[in-house]
């Protein structure tokens, strides 16, 4: 069954248009409020970096603890009514960093933006629930492809927009685009009829036949957790993927800590929160070609039966690219070496989803995804906490970014040496599967 190109999922499947409009505008509302909302709460404090890692891990650790329950509550609610109240509730209190004015309001800007994250966890959760119905059989492979690329592509128009507007009409203007972009997000939404957010009663007995279990009653949402961790500490390949995952947060979540400081530091000519937009312009630029580059590199390297080795390579030369930036001396060369590690961190992020996907039961798929990303996301979140601490204590911007760098290079260190040593190996069905795929598409290809 050959996939759907994206113009064609685009242009036939009315339902994936609107949630791919709805994220596209609520997405680009949201790097605008997180740049104006750094930009606001460092001129506020002075500069403190203690304030600046606060309002990142506000952002990040509500929903490293919320995730896997909002996963777990949307299979039992309306997906529709769930998006739809949670667009309104950002655009509430998006608005409320409009308050923030004073060192004493600063409390204000946490609140908002925990808030804001609690809502965000049960989006995501009846988004990415949602898109197998509205995209298909035939058109998943290109919706998971638009939607985590438009993400990335967005990060970066967000930031330099943001950036741009905070600076020519002030932080004021961008919370209430980002407001308004909610607002427009929950319109996109309604325009879906609530039934092709979820399967037919067909595919439903489908599922059900290969082993999923859709539940109804009771939240059973400890029992589903407990399920998703037990098979995890059962499968040594997936509790691995998870593992590299974890310890790369370790430097990943101070990265947002390098962008904001590195780009004050090395702003030049430039005002300090367009240095920083420009920072997260390049590595939303470097996400958005690596996932555009993904869908070939990844066929080459699962053809070649390269993949562990590919995993493993990719996040060490990614991690010392990002330690280089804090070795640059100029704005466009910290950028430059930023846009580098994020196009390999991308290629790579498709070619281990891809993994994983291949590795779990569908039953089980969505609950340990989600552990996964909450475990991520946690981990990230103390990792910005002790990051802004280092800064306070005198830790240099470049320094972090070295320190940042390098963290990130280790997981593809052991992951190595885990394989090299026979204690990982690919299932023989995994590696099959993948010749088998890139097979069909080879004939696919010649026949046209």
């Amino acid at each position: 069954m050959a996939s759907l190109t994206y113009m064609q999922l685009i242009r036939s499947r009315r339902g994936f248009r609107c949630l791919l409009a709805g994220q596209v505008v609520s997405e680009l509302g949201n790097w605008f409020n997180f740049i104006a909302g750094l930009g606001l709460v460092r001129v506020i404090s002075n500069g403190a970096p203690e304030v600046t890692a606060m309002l990142v891990v506000a952002r990040m650790l509500p929903f490293a603890f919320l995730a896997p329950v909002a996963g777990a509550f949307v299979d039992r609610w309306s997906r529709r009514t769930v998006m739809i109240a949670s667009d309104v509730s950002r655009a509430v209190f998006a608005l409320g960093f409009l308050l923030v004015r004073r060192p004493e309001d600063l409390w204000i800007a946490y609140a908002c933006t925990v808030v804001s994250t609690l809502f965000s966890a049960f989006f995501e959760a009846a988004k990415n629930a949602s898109l197998p119905n509205v995209a298909g059989d035939r058109g998943l492979l290109a919706g998971n492809a638009l939607m985590h690329s438009s993400r990335f592509l967005l990060m970066s128009v967000g930031a330099v927009l943001g950036g741009w507007a905070s600076a020519a009409f002030g932080y004021e203007a961008a919370f209430v685009i980002n407001a308004a972009s909610f607002l427009v997000s929950a319109f996109s939404i309604w325009l879906i009829p609530e039934r092709e957010l979820h399967a037919t009663e067909d595919a439903r007995g489908r599922a059900g036949a290969t082993g999923v279990v859709v539940r109804a009653g009771r939240f059973r949402v400890w029992t589903d957790l407990r399920e998703g961790w037990k098979y995890v500490a059962q499968h040594r390949l997936v509790a691995a993927i998870i593992g590299i995952n974890v310890v790369w947060a370790t430097g990943g979540g101070a990265s947002y800590l390098v962008y904001d400081r590195l780009g004050v530091e090395l702003k030049g000519g430039w005002q300090g929160d367009e240095a920083v937009a420009a920072l997260y312009s390049a590595v939303g630029v470097g996400l958005f070609i690596g996932m555009m580059l993904a869908r070939r590199v990844g066929s080459h390297v699962e053809l070649h039966g390269v993949t562990p080795a590919f995993i493993g390579w990719t996040l060490i030369v990614h991690g010392l690219l990002f330690a280089l930036a804090g070795l640059m001396p100029t704005l466009w060369l910290a950028s430059l070496m930023l846009l580098l590690s994020r196009v390999l961190i991308g290629v790579e992020f498709a070619v281990q989803e891809t993994l994983m996907m291949r590795l779990l039961p569908d039953g089980l798929r969505a609950r340990v995804f989600t552990n996964d990303r909450a475990a991520e996301i946690g981990v990230m979140s103390l990792s910005t906490a002790v990051a802004g601490w280092a800064l306070t204590g005198g830790l240099t911007a470049r320094a972090l970014a070295i320190i940042t760098g390098l963290l990130a290079a280790m997981p593809g260190v052991g992951w190595l040496a885990l394989f090299a040593a026979g204690k990982l190996r690919l299932p023989p069905e995994v590696e099959q599967a993948s010749k088998d795929d890139e097979a069909e598409r080879v004939a696919v290809a010649s026949a046209g």
